[in-house]
């Protein structure tokens, strides 16, 4: 798999910053970085290496803090965020957040990810696009869409 062992870690790394110099800088969910672990979804993996992956740090705390993690998806899941770009939730982060709330319900960790995805002016790649379509200004990129489409 794209990311596995500890070795491929190091030569993943320096490819990522070598080629995320030219690729298109989009902030991931963190449903997509869980499904970019699993077996099924190698096209999936493929389809990410055209993207310098972002994320909010509120994905870790949704991806790490997962109770069943198997010690091998969470040394895996942990090898992805040390690739990523991890965004802070800043002020700015947590005012367009709150203003999401205010307009429509929805869970704190999609609202933290799409206001990042706001703030830093980025697209936002996720399957579950009907939690966020709904938002003014946000672009949505499914990438389920693109891979069947192939």
């Amino acid at each position: 798999m794209l990311w596995h062992g500890k070795k491929n870690n190091v030569k993943i790394k320096y490819w990522h910053l070598e080629m995320s110099k030219t690729m298109k800088k989009i902030i991931v969910d963190s449903n997509i970085i869980i499904y970019s672990i699993r077996n099924e979804y190698q096209s999936l993996r493929e389809f990410l290496l055209n993207y310098d992956l972002q994320a909010s740090e509120i994905s870790k705390v949704e991806v790490l803090g997962f109770a069943k993690l198997t010690q091998e998806e969470k040394s895996e899941l942990e090898n992805i965020f040390q690739i990523l770009t991890i965004y802070s939730v800043s002020s700015a982060v947590i005012n367009t957040a709150t203003q999401l709330r205010q307009q429509k319900k929805m869970s704190l960790g999609d609202a933290i990810i799409a206001s990042t995805a706001l703030v830093y002016k980025l697209p936002l790649m996720t399957r579950n696009v009907t939690d966020f379509q709904w938002i003014d200004g946000l672009k949505i990129i499914n990438p389920f869409d693109k891979i069947n489409a192939k």
